[in-house]
Order: structure tokens, then C-alpha cells, then sequence
């Protein structure tokens, strides 16, 4: 967490970090205060941001300091919440408040106290040697911070929903690792551009994403040469799910994920999961699987990717959409039409044929052609 706070603020060059018990402290040195609390809202697992200032542990000094702060906030009415962290503090909690809460009517008579709902809430927390005193706060983005809950393989469309199931993800402490199906010269190289740009919006919540971009027509092609149109796009997926099994083995991460939300297109109902799930035995997950499409675009537009996403460049899943797709697909016809052409050779050389474009603050800092798999195994 500590590394990732670090990281995320490392633009600010004057800034400072020291780590507390069950706090980071950060001082802002010239930085802009708005700023840098704008920025660190954007970092997974952080909870509450609070601005602070800090100040010796002395009662005279909290009381200047609380006159201080107070007198800039707009607003009426206040109250006090004193916490006496440090026990050896001499004045308790409940009367530190009521003692400062004294100073700040005495010299401030436009203000009154209200202990229900007042305009203005000055935090104490007393610590050993330092006291923090804080009128701001702001919420966090929340969840865990960032590798806690390790690595996944994310396929990444281009679309609306999958940046969303990125953000997720990240925001539950999972890193993400993106791959891509890429259909050329049926898609454009257009949608490289706009994967990229989304990679670069996600940099505000992931320092560095890596996406892996795997040749995918000679298998399309093969599936709609050897199966019946309506299961075209069932197979599709399940040869997506064989190859983003190996890719995520390859590159050492825990499972794969998916922008998928029950019921949204045919290859999303239950049935179609079920038999596009039958070809691993590797967690998948779906973040969004309960979601709704006006809230899934509510969140993209909030973090940044919407206007991205809607481009018009389309990906290999778009073109190569049959007209009318199985909604309840069979297992059984399903693995009949793949039994017709040698898909695992193609796998394999998909893999070997892919590269890898890695984004770090917005830009294209890498890029080169997979390992040949020889070479992974070694």
C-alpha cells in the first residue's frame, strides 16, 4: 500500500511519506493540496483522505492551531470531536472538545454550536508527540490496495463494459493484466489506439498495465468455415477461454477475468456460460455479471473510459457477430463442430504470434512480440 500511495503520487516531487500504525501520512511540502487529494482519491484501498494540520502535542498549541483552521471554513454553526489517542495527553477527550469548543466561541462570536448537524466538524486526534487537526475529508476510492488479492487475465474488448470489470477488479486489490483478440485486416489497428488510451485511463488506478494482443483471424475463419452460423460465436468464446487459460499460466496470474453481464447479449446467458465455462477449469470472473448496462455506463463515464469506449472502431467479436446466435447452446454440438478443424495448433500459434504493448502514466512505454513458447517453458 505504502508503495503504490508512492508511486501514484511520485509527479509531486516535493511531497513527503511517513508511515503510521494503521495511518499514512503524507506532507504536502509546495503541493497543491486539491491536488494531491484529487489524485489520491484514485488509489485502491484507500478509505477516507483527511487534510490535516499538524502540531505539537501541547494544548496551547492545539487550541492556536484549532482557531486557525476554523476560521477559513464557511458556515455557522460547529461542534468539536476531540479523540485522546495518546493516554498520557493530561485532558480527556469529551473535555479537550468542550475546552476548545470555549476558545473558538470566545473568539469567533459569528459561530454557534449545534452537536447535531453542524456546518463545521474540527477533528482532533491526539496523538503521542503530534496532534492532527482537520476540518476536510474526503472519501477514498475504497476497497483493497492494489496486488493484495494478486494478478488476473482480463480480456479487454474495447467496449464499455470490460474497462468497467478493469476497474473493478482493481479497486478490489486485484492487478489486472489485459488481452485482446485482434482480427486483422477485418479490425482496424485503430482499436490498438483506442485499447491503449483506456490502458491510460486505468493508470490512474494501476500504475502499469500490460496488454497482450493475440492474432485471432485464422481462427475465426476456421470456426465459420466448419460450424453452423448460430454457434459460431459460442465457439468463438471457448476458443477466447482455451487461449486466455494459457495466457494467464504464461503469465503467472490467478485467474481470468471478463466484462460479461448475465443476459446482456447471447454468449451472456446462463446457458451460454455454462457451455463456453466447460473448456476450463480456471476461475473465471465477472464482475459486472449482475449488472445492469445504464449503471455499467454510469461507472465508465465516472472513472474516464466512456467516451473512449464508444469510439467507432469495432472488435473482432463485433464483425464477426452471426446473425442469429444460439442462446441456449448444446455441449454436445458444440464440441461436434470443433472436432471438424485442429484448433489447439492454432492455439498455439496465436500465443506464439501475439505481442505485448505495456502503458505506464498514459503512454506506450513497451513493445514487443511474445515469447516463442519454447522459451516460456524454459
Amino acid at each position: 500500500m505504502y508503495s503504490n500511495i508512492k508511486n501514484t503520487l511520485k509527479s509531486f516531487s516535493t511531497l513527503s511519506f511517513q508511515k503510521d500504525r494503521d495511518h499514512i501520512l503524507i506532507n504536502l511540502g509546495e503541493e497543491d493540496a486539491e491536488e494531491v487529494l484529487e489524485k489520491a482519491c484514485n488509489i485502491a484501498g484507500i478509505q477516507r483522505l483527511s487534510l490535516c494540520y499538524v502540531c505539537d502535542s501541547v494544548y496551547e498549541k492545539i487550541a492556536t492551531a484549532a482557531l486557525e483552521i476554523i476560521k477559513d471554513e464557511e458556515g455557522s454553526t460547529f461542534k468539536v470531536k476531540a479523540h485522546r489517542i495518546d493516554k498520557s495527553f493530561p485532558i480527556p477527550s469529551m473535555e479537550l472538545a468542550a475546552k476548545l469548543g470555549g476558545v473558538i466561541l470566545h473568539n469567533i462570536p459569528s459561530l454557534s454550536v449545534d452537536v447535531h448537524n453542524p456546518d463545521i466538524t474540527l477533528k482532533v486526534d491526539v496523538k503521542p508527540k503530534q496532534t492532527f487537526i482537520y476540518c476536510k475529508e474526503a472519501l477514498g476510492l475504497g476497497g483493497y490496495p492494489l496486488g493484495m488479492n494478486g494478478k488476473v487475465t482480463m480480456l479487454l474488448s474495447g467496449g464499455i463494459d470490460s474497462p468497467v470489470a478493469a476497474y473493478s477488479l482493481i479497486r478490489r486489490g486485484i492487478k489486472v493484466e489485459c488481452l485482446h483478440f485482434a482480427a486483422p485486416p477485418y479490425t482496424s489497428d485503430a482499436v490498438i489506439d483506442k485499447l491503449t488510451d483506456i490502458m491510460g485511463v486505468l493508470n490512474n488506478y494501476q500504475e502499469q498495465i500490460r496488454l497482450q494482443v493475440i492474432p485471432f483471424t485464422k481462427l475465426q475463419m476456421a470456426i465459420y468455415a466448419n460450424a453452423a452460423e448460430p454457434y459460431c460465436i459460442t465457439i468463438m468464446r471457448r476458443m477466447m477461454m482455451r487461449i486466455a487459460a494459457k495466457a494467464k499460466e504464461r503469465n503467472h496470474a490467478l485467474a481470468i477475468a471478463t466484462g460479461e453481464s448475465v443476459g446482456q447479449v447471447a454468449s451472456q446467458t446462463l446457458e451460454s456460460l455454462n457451455v463456453i465455462n466447460e473448456v476450463t477449469n480456471i476461475p473465471v470472473l465477472r464482475p459486472l455479471a449482475t449488472s445492469d448496462k445504464l449503471s455499467i455506463i454510469a461507472t465508465s463515464k465516472k472513472i474516464g473510459t466512456y467516451d473512449i469506449s464508444i469510439r467507432p472502431y469495432e472488435d473482432c467479436c463485433t464483425i464477426f457477430t452471426p446473425k442469429n446466435p444460439k442462446t441456449k447452446p448444446s455441449l454436445k454440438d458444440a464440441k461436434f463442430y470443433e472436432s471438424k478443424f485442429d484448433f489447439e495448433s492454432m492455439i498455439e500459434e496465436a500465443l506464439d504470434n501475439s505481442y505485448f504493448i505495456t502503458v505506464k502514466d498514459g503512454e506506450v512505454i513497451d513493445k514487443k512480440m511474445a515469447y516463442q513458447k519454447k522459451n516460456q517453458d524454459e
